[in-house]
């Protein structure tokens, strides 16, 4: 079930049943040459959605604007502040857990997201461990290509080249959801290089184009298919697991 589309008294049928939610989270930033700006909220959005199509669960909006300072440098790039996202996330789950959605599951598309997000599950759960009490929630954090067998499987699509920023596998997965926005480049190098991310100038000096690591290049519909029915597939797992551990 969509939240977006769902009535409120659908939400309150489905809190009879359940307390989970799954929020796919990412960044509106630059992805290299074909890369859409969108790739890391459309990655989780996309898997979120195929699997509570399967399995029922109640999915968020997407949270897609992060933290992307680091690919400022690009025109057409989002971002924001730490305290800001901090303290958009603490009013999200302050919202959920008003409604007795107590088992919050983000599903994270952007690597930069990771220490802020965690921080606000640290300020989430803070005037509960001063008060010596319980949190009557939990909250988890899981990158989609870290979801059991995902990175195996982006290892066998893209052996060489997949790297680490605008990767193929991200931008097959992309190209599964927007066949219609598909791009052809020619990239030189073929594979990017490697290095530190610092600053947005920094960032653009060391990698012009916007990759690091990656010759997205290979990326294809049918790889992000296959992508799209590994995740989801754990997802579903990993949810399930997650909602009756802390239920």
């Amino acid at each position: 079930m969509q939240l977006t589309t769902a009535t409120w008294q659908e939400v309150e049928a489905y809190l009879a049943k359940s307390r989970g939610i799954v929020i796919p989270i990412g960044s509106h930033e630059q992805h290299g040459p074909n890369g859409h700006l969108g790739t890391d909220a459309i990655c989780p959005e996309v898997i979120a959605a195929e699997a509570a199509a399967e399995d029922g669960f109640l999915v968020a909006p997407t949270f897609n604007v992060g933290q992307a300072q680091h690919h400022m440098a690009f025109p057409g790039t989002i971002t924001l502040r730490p305290s800001t996202m901090l303290a958009a996330l603490q009013d999200w789950i302050t919202s959920f857990t008003r409604h007795g959605i107590t088992r919050l599951y983000f599903l994270n598309g952007h690597g930069g997201n990771s220490a802020t997000i965690q921080a606000a599950f640290s300020e989430a759960y803070a005037p509960w461990s001063l008060k010596g009490e319980a949190a009557p929630f939990a909250c988890m954090m899981q990158n989609w290509w870290e979801l059991r067998g995902v990175g195996d499987l982006c290892k066998r699509l893209f052996p060489v080249g997949d790297g680490s920023h605008a990767t193929a596998s991200e931008v097959s997965v992309t190209y599964y959801r927007y066949p219609q926005f598909e791009k052809r480049v020619d990239m030189s190098p073929k594979i990017a290089p490697n290095g530190p991310i610092r600053d947005a100038a920094d960032y653009r000096r060391r990698f012009p184009d916007g990759r690091i690591g990656s010759d997205p290049s290979q990326a294809s519909v049918a790889a992000g298919a296959e992508l799209v029915s590994a995740a989801k597939a754990a997802l579903i797992a990993d949810v399930r697991r997650f909602f009756v551990e802390n239920g």
